[in-house]
């Protein structure tokens, strides 16, 4: 790993020495007495993580921490430190998942602060606060903000629905919308609505269940109904908007990648005034009928360059569930490409040229 001068590092933090290159380095500096605890971790488990992730040789005495070993992986090392010190100072419950992000960020030569990201608040409830996790949350959560309608096209798990369920929320709470509309189409892989028992709002129910889930980690359980009844939240199948004019309103359609191309025409002209959309969705899990095309895949290329409209990406490293359920959606890709490449191939075997040939 190569690192470069600490930008924002705390002054509690700076390097006793600049070695040439040719020489090991060794920096110490001195973590704060009321940050010491949250940087080290329950066990020292943050220590441990710190220690597998970085090159630079790590040594902690009370609150001395001392890096030393080859020059750029030492710099690489007080980037880091410098970072979570910082998040520690700021009073925030650091664990090995922060650590491995801050590390992430700062190799992947990210511009922006691991702690600027990994600190801001979207919405908080009972103690427990919302925050994006990833560099590339952080900028679909800034892209919600500063445009009117936002896609985030991602794998499971990398919170495209939760981190726009937080926004509605905020937008809520801080009177930038008077109520808040969540949607998502009635599709399941080989489901129909008609064959599933009950009324038909219990045969609806299953599918916005995921959206009543996220809602109930947001907003006081025992207030969600009364606001549904007043109108402030409505939670509805895709098919209740069609008709409609949705003003002073935060819309997001959810599991997107089952619209068809008319369907999702029709959500987004129901944008009123004053009201904002987030359309998310996964395009490798589409489960509409065969033959039916995406409306999430095509709507890219028909408002590509449209102001206003911005269109955010999320992959497996954003993925903020268990670790492994990233290593499982990199698996699936790979998978998918060697599958594609063995159908392209034999399109285009003897058979194929031969057909052509005639």
């Amino acid at each position: 790993m190569t690192g470069t001068a600490r930008g924002n590092a705390d002054q509690t933090a700076a390097p006793t020495s600049a070695p040439t290159p040719a020489d090991p380095a060794q920096s110490r500096f001195n973590v704060p007495d009321d940050a010491v605890l949250a940087l080290l971790g329950s066990r020292d488990e943050n220590l441990r993580v710190a220690e597998e992730l970085l090159d630079a040789d790590i040594h902690v005495r009370g609150n001395e921490v001392t890096l030393s070993g080859p020059p750029s992986d030492v710099a690489f090392a007080e980037r880091v430190f410098a970072e979570l010190v910082t998040l520690a100072s700021r009073g925030q419950q650091l664990g090995p998942d922060a650590v491995r992000r801050t590390v992430a960020m700062l190799s992947a030569g990210s511009a922006e602060s691991p702690a600027e990201v990994l600190s801001l608040d979207i919405v908080s409830r009972r103690g427990r606060t919302i925050r994006p996790k990833t560099l590339n949350q952080k900028r679909y959560v800034d892209a919600i903000d500063t445009h009117t309608v936002v896609f985030c096209i991602g794998p499971a798990g990398t919170g495209k629905t939760y981190l726009a369920m937080a926004k509605a929320v905020q937008a809520l709470q801080s009177k930038q919308v008077n109520r808040i509309i969540l949607t998502r189409p009635a599709v399941e892989a080989g489901e129909r609505l008609g064959f599933l028992p009950g009324t038909l709002y219990e045969k609806i129910d299953p599918y916005l269940r995921p959206l009543y889930d996220a809602l109930h980690d947001m907003v006081d359980p025992e207030s969600i109904p009364r606001l549904i009844q007043a109108g402030t939240i409505e939670v509805a199948p895709l098919a209740y908007m069609r008709g409609r004019s949705l003003n002073d309103a935060f819309i997001i359609l959810d599991e997107a990648q089952n619209t068809s191309p008319e369907q999702m025409k029709m959500f987004l002209t129901r944008l009123g005034f004053g009201s904002k959309i987030v359309v998310t969705g996964d395009v490798t899990q589409v489960d509409l009928p065969g033959g039916t095309q995406s409306g999430l895949r095509v709507v890219q290329g028909i408002l590509d360059g449209l102001d206003d409209v911005h269109f955010s990406t999320l992959s497996s490293s954003d993925v903020v569930r268990h670790k492994l359920v990233g290593d499982i959606v990199d698996a699936y890709d790979r998978w998918s490409a060697i599958h594609e490449n063995d159908q392209d191939q034999r399109r285009s075997g003897p058979r194929g040229q031969a057909r052509r040939g005639r």
